[in-house]
């Protein structure tokens, strides 16, 4: 089965709004239509198992080209509407895509060769108006690639992640599931499509007949908080930089009063007990799902049910619907009680492979496990913990250490608002640790650095102690939210 058609299969003629919101509001029927007319399109003018791409942030105008594409039988390459010229350059030339879906002042910014055919709203909204929606085959090998979702590579190129119809199915369904979600539920999203988070939201929603609500504008805390309230939100979804900055920059969220909302998600990283701890405190009747996963599985691999949250709070949970996890250490054999290892998954959510990347593919999926380069531990009721990437690990003097086990104490001091742990070279160590922190309405420098070194040698050991410690106005965030050093 197309994707699409799960997603519609109970949905496609309801007449309630899938889109809520001050600036689009567009029903389930003309997104079914519509999608339907893109996907007819490019059936006549490109065929089939076609790269196209999409750079758009989230409207109507993305979900209805994004859905099309699935349907018409061709692979869809959203991308971040950030994106660098020369990573968009490569990814054009590698997928070698002809056809790009585009908003208007992304077409202004960005440079393409005259052979791309550029489509923007306004063409968008001519094909919607002109096209004759066709039968397209229902006959449809799940098992075909429906996307492509490019994410930062190791050797700084772009890694295209090929997920199925299949992942995509099977990914949707198992969230639906243990987030018990209903045609009742109302999403708040925060996170762009073009990331796997914010497309399972997308898939989910469609699937159960629920609505979304769109804010493009995270900065501005004020407008969260009423689309929360305004249009009766159900859900929230963020990564850890979300919560911590709702949290800590807003001075009304905490004594809000969400009386719709019933439970929030998080993923995308670790978010630090102390913030899961205040949100739970100031909000102790919402759920409360801490979220694993990665774009090699779709989406989701693990969840922590809500009623863990204060007993196994740093846990990542356990395996969601349908996917199995195991931890092995070095030699392949799964690890004890408490022991750590790799984490590695199975399941239908896992991806085909990189895309023209068969080598690092067989590095990453081995008789059918993804090796997700966490490092985790298992505790006696079978509640798995992240240690820490890999690739994050900083080796001091040849002692491994975790950034966040020294960001989790730093953050617990009232004055630092965010904190972000990395390496650098070290001539006598091989890597000594760098803390970059944020404070909160603080000037001394000098007496914030004392207390910082004191808090850490109360609760770390010596070589995790932090050798440099320097200050910045602020910790600057991916377009999904993910912290990143400048």
């Amino acid at each position: 089965m197309n994707v699409f058609d799960h997603l519609f299969d109970t949905s496609k003629h309801l007449e309630k709004d899938f889109l809520l919101g001050s600036k689009e509001t567009v029903s389930f029927e003309k997104i079914y239509s519509e999608s339907l007319k893109i996907a007819s399109y490019l059936k006549a003018t490109v065929d089939q198992n076609q790269h196209i791409t999409l750079i758009s942030p989230n409207s109507a105008f993305f979900i209805t080209t994004y859905l099309g594409i699935l349907k018409s039988g061709n692979i869809c390459v959203p991308l971040n509407f950030a994106i660098e010229q020369g990573n968009l350059d490569y990814i054009l030339n590698t997928t070698e895509s002809a056809t790009v879906f585009i908003s208007k002042p992304l077409k202004r910014k960005l440079k393409f060769n005259t052979n791309i055919h550029l489509i923007d709203e306004d063409e968008s909204l001519e094909i919607i108006a002109n096209q004759a929606i066709v039968d397209i085959d229902l006959d449809f090998d799940s098992n075909r690639v429906a996307e492509i979702i490019f994410t930062s590579g190791s050797t700084g190129e772009p890694k295209g992640v090929m997920i199925s119809h299949q992942n995509i199915i099977a990914n949707t369904d198992a969230i639906i599931s243990y987030l018990k979600l209903t045609s009742n539920d109302v999403m708040c999203v925060v996170l762009p499509f073009f990331y796997c988070y914010g497309l399972s939201l997308l898939h989910t929603h469609l699937k159960v007949g629920g609505s979304l609500v769109l804010n493009n504008s995270f900065i501005f805390l004020g407008s969260i908080i009423n689309d929360l309230k305004n249009h009766k939100c159900t859900g929230f979804a963020g990564v850890p930089s979300h919560f911590q900055i709702l949290l800590k920059k807003s001075k009304t969220f905490k004594t809000e009063v969400f009386p719709n909302l019933r439970y929030v998600t998080q993923a995308g990283g670790k978010l630090h007990t102390v913030f899961i701890d205040e949100f739970t405190e100031a909000f102790p009747t919402k759920e409360f799902y801490v979220m694993y996963g990665q774009t090699e599985a779709t989406a989701r691999l693990s969840y922590l049910p809500p009623e863990y949250i204060k007993t196994k709070t740093s846990s990542i949970g356990k395996a969601i619907p349908n996917v199995e996890l195991k931890i092995v250490n070095s030699n392949g054999e799964t690890v004890t009680i408490d022991e750590e290892g790799e984490l590695l998954a199975r399941g239908e959510n896992v991806m085909l492979g990189y895309f023209k990347d068969v080598e690092t593919t067989n590095q990453v999926i081995k008789n059918g496990w993804l090796h997700t380069g966490d490092l985790a531990k298992i505790d006696k009721d079978g509640f798995i913990y992240l240690v820490a990437r890999k690739k994050e690990i900083i080796k001091v003097g040849g002692k491994r250490v975790s950034p966040k086990e020294i960001e989790d104490v730093i953050l617990a001091i009232p004055e630092v608002e965010d904190c972000i742990i990395t390496g650098f070279d070290d001539e006598l160590l091989g890597e000594a640790i760098l803390a970059t922190v944020v404070l909160n309405n603080t000037e001394n420098k000098e007496h914030m650095t004392d207390k910082i070194l004191k808090e850490c040698s109360k609760h770390l050991s010596l070589y995790k102690i932090p050798q440099k410690i320097v200050f910045d106005k602020t910790i600057q965030l991916s377009a999904t939210g993910k912290k990143r050093i400048k």
